[in-house]
């Protein structure tokens, strides 16, 4: 259920601002958001799996928390990837 490292990489490679970002509030939401996909799809086919659906809540507030920085922080950045990853918000 874990992402590939060719999908991670790819992930990292668009949401970077510099060669080697890897820690960036943009590249930890896009690689959330990712992980956060795979669950809901898995969660889609294995309705009882709660152990599951406990992670996906704590991805979803560790990503939620990571928007409210990026968006105190760089408003701008915030909006474009909000779009880039069809979040609401």
């Amino acid at each position: 259920m874990t992402l590939s490292k060719e999908e991670k990489q790819d992930i990292i490679e668009k949401f970077q601002a510099k060669e080697g970002d890897t820690g960036s509030s943009e590249v930890q939401i896009a690689l959330l958001t990712a992980r956060i996909n795979q669950l809901q799809d898995h969660l889609k086919l294995h309705k009882h799996d709660n152990s599951s659906r406990r992670g996906l809540l704590k991805l979803v507030g560790q990503r939620r928390h990571h928007q409210e920085y990026l968006k105190r922080k760089n408003p701008d950045r915030y909006q474009v990837v909000i779009e880039q990853l069809g979040l609401r918000k």
